[in-house]
């Protein structure tokens, strides 16, 4: 029924949120101030938790003030 119209609508979202996850995980991978366990555990909190994984390594895991890779 919203096929088309509904991928036109979600799919903008859905590509916005997978570069989102991909500049975390890279984030998380190059962070520098992180030790290399904290590193490893921030990386699997990304990959199992996708999308949510992301949004708290965004908040609570990567130093503030560091936006860029």
């Amino acid at each position: 029924m919203f096929g088309f119209i509904g991928f036109l609508i979600i799919g903008p979202f859905i590509l916005l949120a997978s570069i989102f996850w991909i500049w975390m995980l890279i984030h998380a991978i190059t962070n520098k101030g992180l030790s290399d366990v904290e590193k490893i555990l921030w990386v699997l909190v990304i990959l199992f938790l996708h999308f949510l994984g992301a949004l708290i390594y965004f908040f609570v895991g990567r130093p503030k003030g560091s936006l860029i890779v």
